[in-house]
């Protein structure tokens, strides 16, 4: 299935790994925001761990060039350590409604949120991003 990428890290406009994996091979970013999610501090990256009720996420909604699709998807699974399946993964990729900021509209996306392990930990002892606003808070 071909949707767009919400992305709320290091894949973010101006970011390392937006400069490395995403620039030149997407059609569109735009402001969006990811509800009933809770951002954690990560060493270097921050986590997306889901929460109804819990808050909301700050990102981008970031539409692929169609020629690039198919090999993006594979370099963010990889960059993520994300193995369908597997519950060892580091993130796990979920097909989530995300709004966009300009109009308000919901769109189907893919999220890389924290696998069930992370996500355990982070709930325990880990520490929020207030507003859930990952950027500049390196």
């Amino acid at each position: 299935m071909t949707l767009p990428f919400f992305v709320y890290g290091t894949l973010r406009p101006g970011e390392v790994n937006h400069r490395l994996l995403l620039h030149g091979r997407t059609r569109s970013e735009e402001p969006a925001r990811l509800a009933d999610t809770v951002l954690y501090e990560g060493p270097g990256y921050p986590y997306a761990v889901e929460q109804p009720g819990g808050g909301e996420v700050r990102g981008e909604l970031v539409t692929a060039l169609p020629q690039a699709y198919g090999a993006l998807l594979a370099e963010l699974d990889r960059l993520e350590e994300y193995a369908p399946g597997d519950p060892r993964s580091l993130y796990v990729r979920v097909e989530r409604n995300v709004v966009r900021d300009a109009d308000g509209t919901a769109v189907r996306a893919w999220v890389y949120v924290a696998g069930p392990a992370a996500a355990e930990r982070l709930r325990n002892a880990g520490r929020r991003v207030a507003g859930g606003e990952w950027r500049g808070r390196r």
